[in-house]
């Protein structure tokens, strides 16, 4: 008896839909996308420049038996449902199924759910539609851009410095992590002193002369305001005002990534592999469910009916006076808003309640995103802030103090966020003016130069500049670093050497493309081909007429960085010898080159077993010294990428990582995914 066929992109995701929706359902997965544009063409683009960027598709290698098997239940299938993300990636996915499949409009329905629960399922098969060619259009758009852009300026790189590649939105991080870098070495550090005085119960500081800032900028200057003070201080006022402390609002993707990343010590790729699981389902005792919502969003709106059971929730756990209110947020013009923001699917669903079934990872990011939402419904803390001036020889010092009266949504959110209480004493009451300090003392202090970008700090910068995506910050954070572009030092990003001569070399030449601002406004303008606003073909032929002739001026006429000589003389010439780059691999050869062709190891061709992942090398098969064999870039040392098991080239659709096949299962080389 033939059934209805629901393809989503994770296999993961295959058995809660399959329940919540019953025997007249089969559910199977693409486990990703299943085509990319080829290689073909100008440049290896894959497109028809001169067609209108006609794209030349091929299915990704390893995907040609995922295709047939989904093909065989198609015929077999009273109707079929494209059931992939609600993004525009899913989307895509579900336009290259679509074609691949030979759909028909009358043979299926696209259906979105943001969150992995019967009820959302249900809802979503109850409310179908056809695939959105807008947003396809605009993912096509980046590939296409992404593909360009990456292509040629690796090429530029490769060619003119010591890097292995570059990209459209990690060339302006990396450029954001070199400004910043050069900021600190250029600045210079001022010398400041404070004055405070010590009244046992609490400190205050210097902070005005004659009621007017006041700057001491040397031991000399702190001498002589201390030789005219006494020990002596009048308050001159106590002023007392009462503030509302606001939650904040649901997770977007970057919110969250940050405070994991401050919180809980999980970089960026960690976050989205983590949170994954927890969107997808996670097994309880009766059930699989999905705990939280999509986690690739830059929009902080729920549901009404999620609001609508936290609020009841809040009334009976923590009382009505701590019901609050949905936070609202000005919609800014790089912010998508295609679903929600992230929530818990379930606010019963405690993370103490289900701590038993998570892993220590998944407890610590699901309580994260819990609470965030249960505090952003919640009412505002009420916190009585103090401000006491004192006044000493016509010098103002300040004291302030504050201390909560209602503690509000900090109930539930204090672990997360830092509510220390500085009660000073009531001085409005005190029947003297006059209060007598046990010491007054000056400090040293000097400006420090602005830190360096931790990951967190660099996509809130990424975000509020507008470069990227959701779904592109993690990536871009491992690219700058897998390529050697950065170091990590105590969780703050600094440029190698690579990384700067990178950055420079691409400023050089492409400051035109290569900047905060263009970035930002070719994010725009895939905003508005999703909008149905702009015709995706002519953004790129507007790019492209722009893009073309600076690479072209740029192999032109950026020297190329000299090769690394290796202290020896050419046996035939006498000329140094260099390394050299080649098709197999780095060799060392004579710098006189074509006069002399002395070369002293060029190395043999080996099988390739894949396109290296962090460079432009390849995969190939060695030996370690103990002869087991294992598979490792041939770029080796300056890329460490290996593997024991046997590379397939298809990448992890959880994590991103290379997937391996050990004795004929085919698994992550990072994470636990299985295919």
């Amino acid at each position: 008896m033939s059934k209805n066929l629901v393809i989503v992109e994770s296999p993961h995701k295959t058995g809660p839909i399959g329940n919540y929706l019953g025997s007249d359902y089969k559910v199977v997965a693409s486990v990703g996308h299943i085509r990319d544009l080829s290689t073909k063409g100008k440049y290896g683009f894959g497109v028809d420049i001169n067609n209108n960027f006609k794209p030349d598709y091929v299915v990704i290698k390893g995907k040609k038996r995922v295709i047939d098997n989904i093909k065989k239940e198609v015929k077999d299938a009273k109707h079929v449902y494209l059931a992939t993300d609600p993004d525009r990636e899913g989307e895509a996915i579900s336009w290259h199924l679509y074609d691949v499949l030979g759909l028909k409009d009358k043979d299926y329905d696209r259906v979105v759910f943001n969150e992995i629960t019967k009820n959302a399922v249900k809802e979503a098969f109850n409310n179908t539609r056809k695939i959105d060619e807008n947003l396809v259009d605009s993912q096509k758009t980046r590939l296409i851009l992404d593909k360009i852009i990456g292509f040629r300026l690796s090429n530029i790189v490769q060619a003119k410095t010591s890097g292995a590649s570059a990209g459209r939105v990690q060339s302006v991080a990396l450029k954001l992590v070199v400004d910043r870098e050069r900021e600190i070495n250029s600045f210079v550090s001022e010398e400041y002193w404070t004055i405070s005085a010590d009244f046992v119960k609490f400190n205050a500081e210097l902070f005005n002369y004659n009621h007017k800032d006041i700057k001491i900028t040397s031991e000399y200057e702190a001498n002589e305001i201390l030789n005219k003070l006494s020990n002596s201080f009048e308050i001159e006022s106590v002023d007392k005002k009462e503030k509302s402390k606001k939650s904040k609002p649901v997770y977007t993707t970057s919110t969250m990534q940050q405070d994991a990343s401050n919180k809980l010590n999980f970089n960026a790729k960690k976050t989205m592999s983590v949170a994954q699981k927890l969107y997808e389902g996670i097994d309880l005792r009766t059930e699989t469910v999905g705990l939280i919502t999509y986690m690739r969003t830059d929009s902080i709106r729920i549901s009404d009916e999620f609001v609508k059971n936290a609020y009841g929730f809040i009334k009976g756990k923590y009382g009505e006076d701590y019901v609050g209110y949905v936070k609202q947020a000005k919609k800014s013009d790089n912010v998508q808003d295609a679903h929600e923001g992230i929530r818990p699917t379930d606010i019963n669903r405690t993370p103490e309640s289900i701590k038993t079934y998570l892993s220590p990872d998944e407890y610590k990011l699901y309580k994260l995103i819990y609470y965030r939402a249960l505090a952003s419904l919640m009412k505002d803390a009420k916190t009585e802030n103090t401000t006491v001036i004192l006044n000493n020889n016509n010098y103002q010092f300040k004291a302030t103090g504050q201390v909560i009266l209602f503690d509000g949504y900090l109930k539930v959110y204090s672990d997360y966020e830092d509510t220390k209480e500085d009660e000073l004493p009531p001085l409005d009451t005190y029947n003297s003016k006059i209060l007598i300090s046990k010491e007054i003392t000056k400090e040293q202090h000097f400006t420090n130069p602005p830190a360096r970008y931790t990951e967190a700090k660099l996509i809130k910068e990424m975000e509020e500049l507008g470069i990227g995506r959701p779904s592109t910050y993690a990536q871009t954070m491992t690219t700058i670093k897998d390529r050697g572009y950065v170091n990590v030092v105590d969780k703050k990003f600094v440029p190698t050497e690579v990384g700067i001569e990178v950055s420079d070399k691409l400023q050089e030449a492409f400051s035109n493309i290569i900047n905060v601002e263009y970035t930002a406004n070719m994010e725009n303008d895939l905003d508005k081909i999703a909008e149905g606003k702009e015709i995706w073909y002519k953004v790129l032929d507007e790019f492209y007429k722009e893009f073309a002739p600076t690479v072209d001026n740029a192999f032109k006429t950026l020297e190329k960085k000299a090769a690394e000589e290796t202290g020896e003389s050419c046996p035939n010439c006498g000329s140094p010898l260099v390394i050299r780059k080649g098709r197999f691999g780095e060799f060392v050869a004579c710098s006189n080159y074509p006069k002399c062709k002395y070369i002293k190891n060029e190395p043999k061709e080996i099988h390739v077993i894949c396109k290296c992942p962090s460079c432009d090398g390849n995969i190939v098969e060695k030996k370690s010294k103990r002869g087991k064999t294992f598979y490792g870039c041939n770029n080796y040392p300056k890329c460490n990428v290996a593997y024991w098991d046997e590379p397939t080239g298809e990448f992890c659709p959880e994590c991103g990582k290379m997937l391996t096949n050990k004795k004929g299962t085919i698994k992550c080389s990072e994470c636990d995914y299985t295919k």
